[in-house]
């Protein structure tokens, strides 16, 4: 069973073009500038990470691609359509805070968003066993989230997006409350995750290694308004996980990104970077 459809636009399959987002002030006065212009395309397949100082609007931009926010200028088109208010059909958003529900068990809580939908309930079960084995719970089906460890539930948030068969996966610091050495291995299923979906996939992070670890290309977002001010392509095969850390590629891919991101960090402090 596949946990996502086979269909897909020809092209980028998301596009941003000129997108700014401006968060008004509520005494009148000219608001935060948080976002852009900036334009962006997401091809299909393809693992893309966003990395940035803190406060450059990164969440703002998963934000307004997932339909949680709309633009102030701009547009946004996924497979080829706008992208308008709310969620678009074939997106999936996991996000860093546990969005488990502690009264359900992991097969409940997976089953969630197809109950809502209106699934059928022979396709529940069958999606949800799926999506529960590939994840590694298949245990803990009938226990409840107090009953696992962060990144056990992070990993019912995960599933409870696959069973609803997205074409984008959009994760904002999905591991970012995870110590370092369950974030590796979160790193190597969500690597997993993304070659047996075919799904495309952006992820926000803050880390740097997590980047250039998991990813096809990286989005450097300068200090606010946040902007895109480079690409990085890392040039890794498909078939990667953790071990490409040893890679002679892997620190000078991350010396690049310490490289732009120390002088937009020390800009977004209001520190001058070339004293």
């Amino acid at each position: 069973m596949s946990l996502v459809s086979p269909e897909s636009s020809p092209g980028a399959h998301a596009e941003l073009r000129g997108v700014e987002k401006t968060f008004p002030d509520a005494k009148g006065g000219p608001g935060v500038h948080a976002l852009g212009p900036l334009d962006l395309n997401l091809n299909p397949g393809e693992f893309y990470s966003v990395v940035g100082p803190s406060g450059c609007g990164k969440s703002t931009l998963l934000d307004v691609l997932a339909g949680l926010s709309p633009p102030s200028r701009g547009s946004i088109r996924f497979e080829g359509q706008p992208v308008g208010s709310g969620v678009p059909d074939g997106i999936g958003v996991v996000f860093q805070e546990d969005a488990s529900f502690p009264w359900l068990t992991v097969n409940e809580n997976v089953a969630f968003g197809l109950q809502q939908a209106g699934v059928d309930a022979a396709e529940i079960r069958r999606r949800v066993d799926y999506a529960v084995g590939f994840m590694g719970l298949k245990s803990f089906s009938a226990a409840y989230p107090a009953q696992l460890s962060g990144g056990m539930r992070q990993r019912v948030c995960i599933a409870r997006t696959l069973v609803m068969q997205p074409r984008l996966i959009l994760l904002d610091e999905p591991f970012g409350a995870l110590d370092a050495q369950t974030r590796l291995i979160m790193g190597d299923e969500l690597l997993r995750i993304w070659r047996e979906t075919g799904a495309t996939v952006m992820l926000i992070t803050h880390a740097l290694d997590e980047a250039a670890m998991l990813s096809d290309r990286i989005g450097v977002m300068s200090a606010r308004p946040g902007r895109i001010l480079e690409e990085i392509q890392t040039h890794w095969p498909r078939e990667r996980d953790s071990s490409i850390a040893s890679d002679a590629g892997f620190g000078a891919i991350t010396g690049r990104l310490w490289t732009l991101l120390r002088h937009e960090s020390l800009k977004a402090i209001g520190q001058d970077p070339n004293p």
